[in-house]
């Protein structure tokens, strides 16, 4: 989710539900440690509860990163093993980790004596050739003698050679049922499942196996799914859109006080009405008059007109 669950982004996923967990686009341990701290890292308190995600294969760096993200506020740091983009592969982090759960491992347990704070693991159930059923018992395996107790598992392997990040996503098969499996083996570990659920109903089944699901793209693509997540999944209340918006408005407007273009900040909502009638109006503006210099909240408020009232 690298350039997509910015910030912004998880300011409006939070006005939609209260509950859910959100986690941040995942971050590499260098640039923790070398770059802005403030821009990569920054987050507003209203997000909580809020997960950091690091990429990195270097358990002297990543220990690093974990201490500078606790110190950040977060409530946890998740370790990517399961992104298969070129970027990532030259850095020998993400999918590739799967190859090294010796490595990964290690990294772990640095990273929990570094921070006091739960790390956890996301992963595939294997890469390439391995065969998922051992490739994804070595790595919890592995990832249990470090102490770790929280796996995120996208339930397709990754192809490192051969396919797209995009092609990752949809053409290896998914098979839950190797999740599910390792769940059962695993009483004692949280275990979420991650990869194909495009609905909350989607979720029904999965949830009597595991311990939670994790939306990717539906969510962003589709926004409003969250809108009954609390109600559904957490014994809450429903958030209309509406409302959502109404709570966002006013972060909006901070943010464009601050010279925030106004593009950055809602490019994240053009999926929020989806459906809806004007929908097409109202991202059309965002995307046209929104991303002009001198784009201010008269632009976003002229969009939601054409699907809501003010």
């Amino acid at each position: 989710m690298m350039e997509w669950t910015d910030r912004h982004c998880r300011m409006l996923h939070r006005q939609l539900s209260k509950h859910a967990r959100l986690y941040t686009e995942m971050v590499a341990a260098e640039a923790v440690i070398r770059g802005d701290r403030e821009r990569l890292l920054g987050f507003d308190a209203r997000e909580h509860p809020l997960a950091v995600q690091l990429g990195g294969a270097d358990p002297k760096r990543l220990a690093e990163a974990a201490k500078i993200c606790q110190d950040f506020g977060y409530d946890e740091i998740n370790l990517n093993a399961g992104c298969p983009s070129d970027r990532v592969q030259c850095g020998k982090f993400g999918a590739a980790l799967m190859l090294e759960p010796h490595l990964t491992a290690e990294c772990l347990g640095v990273m929990r004596n570094a921070a006091a704070i739960p790390v956890s693991l996301k992963c595939r159930i294997g890469v390439d050739e391995q065969e998922p059923e051992i490739a994804l018992r070595t790595m919890i395996a592995a990832a249990k003698t470090a102490g770790i107790a929280i796996f995120i598992i996208h339930a397709r392997k990754a192809w490192l050679n051969g396919l797209s990040p995009k092609e990752n996503r949809e053409r290896p098969p998914l098979d839950y049922d190797l999740v599910y499996a390792v769940k059962r083996e695993n009483p004692e570990l949280t275990v979420v499942l991650n990869g194909g659920i495009d609905t909350l109903a989607a979720t029904k089944e999965p949830l009597l196996h595991v311990d939670g699901v994790m939306l990717g793209r539906a969510a962003y693509k589709n926004p409003a799914l969250l809108a009954d997540v609390d109600a559904e999944l957490f014994d809450g209340e429903a958030r209309t859109q509406e409302e959502a918006v109404l709570a966002y408005l006013p972060y909006v407007e901070a943010k464009l006080a601050e010279g925030v273009p106004l593009h950055a900040v809602t490019r994240h909502m053009l999926g929020l009405f989806a459906g809806r009638a004007g929908s097409r109006t109202f991202r059309r503006i965002l995307s046209e008059d929104g991303v002009r210099d001198d784009a201010g909240i008269a632009v976003l408020k002229n969009a939601l007109a054409y699907v809501m009232k003010l």
